[in-house]
């Protein structure tokens, strides 16, 4: 079986590909055959695709006649989808909309990697797979259409939102390695925002758990981040724990408004894998388990 993976220099991508590469390169009960590709060329086995070129997409499945697509590519950094919304919709939509393409001509199935930040945040529980999204950003309306694009072209999808991402250590932009990384730097204060709420999602625990909903062939929308929900500063401290530096460390709990971003975000990012646990699948283990394991194992401590 060949998978063409799009987005392969990214975090997720990456913890998906070595997942499927440790066990012996098997899915579906087959042999995998790999094709990586990205705009970043960060691994000399990664070609080159422009999801938002349909011809540079069309021209790489004709070659390599892939079984199935995974769809990581995207641009996830948000305050940059608010400033260059005419980037965020050519890499997120247009992107998306070639990859969907391309599978409905020759009969492909999809996977599309989508977010949490589909929904406005006003509700007060996790949001589920069957809440109405309704965006408050550039990010969420591109990354929305690309949903609504791949369910509007394609029978056979399988489109799964992840919560705030976590993973891939020093390729790691996001909170987590920030904090981590302010920390080994002798930081001893460090302000955090205590007021906006959402559900961390471990790349190593997300790829484990992927792998058997794909096997199935149970196409459809899916939820896929850990067990539980917190904040920055719930993060931020546990950190701290587990890298054996409390009361060395002093965590700072501050509201989103001392520390404005460009774009607007939800008070809520909270998600519930419900249609995992409808059907026996979801297998994501607490946040707090996961981050612990990925800073123990990252420091050797």
């Amino acid at each position: 079986m060949k998978i063409l993976l799009t987005g392969a220099s990214g975090m997720l991508a990456s913890a998906v590909m070595s997942k499927i590469e440790k066990s012996g390169c098997k899915m579906f009960g087959s042999h995998i055959t790999l094709i990586k590709s990205d705009i970043n060329l960060r691994l000399p086995d990664i070609y080159r695709i422009d999801v938002s070129n349909l011809n540079n997409v069309e021209d790489w499945v004709k070659s390599e006649k892939p079984d199935f697509i995974f769809h990581f590519a995207a641009e996830t950094d948000v305050d940059l989808c608010e400033r260059n919304s005419d980037h965020a919709y050519k890499t997120n939509y247009i992107g998306t909309e070639n990859v969907a393409l391309v599978c409905q001509k020759y009969d492909i199935p999809l996977l599309y990697i989508s977010t949490g930040a589909v929904f406005n945040g006003d509700k007060s529980e996790p949001y589920n797979e069957f809440d109405d999204p309704h965006p408050i950003n550039i990010y969420g309306w591109s990354k929305l259409y690309g949903e609504i694009i791949v369910k509007r072209l394609l029978k056979r999808y399988f489109i799964v939102r992840a919560g705030w991402m976590v993973g891939g250590w020093e390729i790691d932009k996001k909170f987590v390695y920030q904090i981590v990384r302010q920390l080994l730097n002798g930081k001893k204060e460090i302000n955090v925002v205590n007021d906006k709420y959402g559900t961390p999602t471990f790349t190593v625990d997300f790829a484990e758990n992927l792998i058997p909903l794909l096997e199935t062939n149970r196409y459809g929308l899916y939820h896929m981040a850990n067990t539980g929900w917190a904040t920055r500063y719930d993060m931020a401290k546990k950190i701290v724990e587990f890298m054996n530096l409390n009361g060395k460390v002093k965590i700072n709990p501050i509201s989103s408004a001392e520390y404005p971003l460009l774009a607007q975000r939800g008070r809520s990012e909270m998600m519930r894998n419900l249609h995992l646990n409808l059907i026996g699948l979801n297998n994501m283990p607490p946040w707090q388990e996961s981050l612990e394991r990925y800073i123990v194992t990252n420091l050797n401590i």
